[in-house]
């Protein structure tokens, strides 16, 4: 199963808009304390839309909190990481648990974090003249990167019929 995690983010935007994502892909969200807002502050809800409510999510207290609770692969996202996202196999074949590691906007996750596993510090490729994407379009990027790898698991290739859908065949209608 994949996991998203979210090392003390700081903006409810990117964390409402990374819960949509969370819940469009199946993925799990992990969000680990301080948070820089609280979960019901109605940027973040307006960000989730209204899917918040079919959102799988757990918080914790601190990383250790998380990492006593959560065994699998972890994969950390990070400016300073020397291999590309794109460079590791999620194929997961072993039925592993992956955890995809963000940190906080500002500061990114700690370097006592990261030094403990540098074989899994990755980095999105990008130009010179920007220090770091978005939070939110980064854990996009991983995730359908994942997905891809995976063949999409059991998503939805097509738009599902009823419900304020318009269905798999609107385009030839």
């Amino acid at each position: 199963m994949n996991h998203i995690v979210l090392h003390e983010p700081l903006i409810p935007q990117n964390t409402g808009n990374i819960m949509r994502t969370c819940v469009a892909t199946n993925t799990k969200l992990h969000l680990i304390k301080p948070l820089g807002f609280s979960l019901d502050e109605s940027k973040l809800k307006r960000s989730g839309v209204n899917y918040i409510d079919k959102l799988d999510y757990e918080v914790y207290e601190n990383f250790e909190d998380f990492k006593k609770k959560n065994k699998g692969i972890y994969y950390y996202f990070t400016r300073y990481g020397k291999k590309p996202h794109t460079s590791f196999d999620y194929t997961n074949k072993t039925n592993d648990n992956l955890y995809f590691i963000f940190g906080k906007e500002t500061t990114g996750i700690p370097k006592e974090i990261l030094k403990n596993d540098l074989d899994h510090c990755l980095r999105i490729p990008m130009s010179e003249n920007v220090r770091a994407l978005n939070l939110s379009n980064c854990v996009a990027i991983v995730i359908y990167e994942a997905l891809r790898q995976q063949n999409y698991n059991d998503l939805s290739l097509v738009e599902p019929d009823g419900d304020g859908h318009k269905g798999a065949n609107y385009l030839e209608q």
